[in-house]
């Protein structure tokens, strides 16, 4: 006889086991499938986010910040730090003990809201039942009324430049290297193609990004991706836009990479290529087909406005169903799936999801770009603010970038919000609560922001898009 529960959710990443919990909570018998096995087989819940991606990329971030601005910066504070080297072994530690705390956390966190956790495989066999394949080799039917898909996703692998574990890495490989590559190349200058490049790049790597698009950052404001992308290149980053690789050959030596641009064709060695060119739908071993559940020509898992797929009881959240793959937009499917499940009306904003680059400068942004609101019909009015004159950026010696407002003349409704700065992934929460009120720039250009603060930037930005910025040059109208 199989074990019953209300809920099965499959995937203990960002969307899958904050659905569970919240599913708990809400009096639901519940629990969490997860088939994560760290590099030393030891299962760990959080997936990709929490042990290869969101949280030790950005532990390996700020101590690479840490590093350069012990070298270049220091001195301006008066503080003397001669003889600074890497010792990049315990940089690695430090990465994987932050790790290791956050999804030793979600344990704890199944222990307080009685959440039943799994560590194996779940795989759908329809009729509202779930294999369950523990890591230690046992294997138990389970059934459940409402079943949730939260598999997340995987890096995309380039046929013209195949993973092989050693040269030519993803982005977990990225984050493990024992020694700092001199040559390294990275095919994609997206958010994690620049994250990971910018790592290597200031513990030393000579870091080259080829990216087939044209634009820097398309899904960005222009003004704000051209700003970032100058920022960018004076640290260090060698970006070539309009780069399509066409192989890649890994040798002893490292890899050869050969690409085409301007119309000629090129061929340069790194010591290491990162291939991060995006995230595909991870279901393999789910048993979607046998239980029916239909995907879409590009593997994601169909679903309704209700996170419903085609076959009743199943539904899917995350990264898994597509959409913006962030950790955040998971989080809130999920816990809204689970609060649908009892009855609530909860719904995402999806117009109102933020996203962040965790470069120095930050780059995030929420919303329309210009150039995205005239395409769509918008008349539109903009305003800039820079953080150049600001106090509080000066102080952090980290006074670059710009935050920049896009709103609706007719209505005067903020649109979309996009930055480059520091801290700017916190000063983006702001912005995201604006798009969710539907505030206008008054009502923003009304509400008093701390000074010093860099939170006086947007506010100036704000008051820009009708030229009564203090901190800045108006435009005439």
């Amino acid at each position: 006889m199989s074990e019953s529960f209300d809920v099965i959710v499959i995937g203990g990443g960002p969307a899958g086991y904050p659905c569970a919990i919240r599913a708990a909570q809400l009096g639901f018998k519940t629990a969490c499938i997860d088939a994560w096995l760290n590099r030393d087989n030891t299962p760990a819940f959080g997936g990709t986010c929490l042990n290869a991606g969101c949280i030790p990329s950005k532990a390996l971030l700020e101590s690479s910040e840490v590093y350069h601005r012990a070298q270049h910066e220091f001195a301006l504070h008066g503080v003397k730090a001669a003889g600074v080297t890497l010792d990049l072994a315990q940089m690695q530690k430090r990465k994987e003990a932050i790790s290791r705390s956050l999804t030793g956390g979600i344990k704890t966190l199944f222990k307080a809201n009685g959440v039943t956790g799994l560590e194996g495989h779940g795989k759908l066999l329809g009729n509202g039942q779930v294999q369950f394949k523990a890591h230690g080799g046992e294997t138990k039917t389970l059934s459940a009324k409402h079943i949730v898909i939260a598999t997340g996703s995987e890096p995309i692998n380039l046929k013209v430049a195949p993973f092989d574990g050693k040269n030519i890495i993803d982005s977990w490989g990225a984050l493990d290297l024992a020694e700092v590559p001199k040559r390294l190349g990275v095919i994609g200058a997206g958010v994690i193609g620049v994250e990971l490049g910018s790592v290597w790049s200031r513990l030393g790597a000579k870091t080259v990004l080829l990216e087939a698009l044209p634009n820097f950052l398309p899904m960005v404001d222009q003004q704000v991706a051209k700003e970032a992308q100058r920022q960018l290149v004076k640290q260090g980053l060698d970006i070539r836009l309009g780069a399509k690789v066409t192989g890649a050959k890994s040798g002893k030596s490292g890899v050869a990479v050969e690409f085409e641009l301007n119309g000629a064709k090129h061929s340069e060695e790194f010591d290491k290529l990162i291939v991060a060119v995006g995230r595909k739908p991870y279901t393999n071993g789910l048993g979607v087909e046998a239980a029916g559940v239909q995907l879409d020509e590009r593997g994601f898992v169909k679903v309704d406005k209700h996170y419903r797929t085609n076959v009743q009881g199943v539904y899917a959240v995350g990264d898994a169903i597509g959409g913006a793959m962030l950790a955040h937009k998971g989080i809130e499917e999920g816990v809204a799936l689970a609060e649908q499940l009892a009855g609530h009306h909860t719904e995402v904003n999806y117009n109102a999801v933020p996203s962040v680059i965790y470069t120095a400068p930050e780059v995030a942004w929420v919303g329309r770009s210009e150039e995205q609101a005239k395409a769509a019909g918008f008349e539109v009015k903009t305003g800039t603010g820079s953080f150049v004159p600001s106090g509080r950026a000066k102080a952090l010696e980290q006074a670059v970038g710009l935050i920049k407002v896009i709103s609706d003349v007719k209505t005067d409704r903020i649109l979309g919000v996009h930055m480059v700065g520091p801290y700017v992934s916190e000063l983006v929460a702001e912005a995201v609560v604006a798009l969710e009120f539907g505030a206008t720039t008054e009502d923003i250009a009304l509400t008093m922001h701390a000074h010093p603060s860099l939170g006086e930037v947007f506010h100036d930005a704000i008051l820009a898009v009708d030229g009564r910025a203090i901190h800045a040059v108006n435009k005439k109208k």
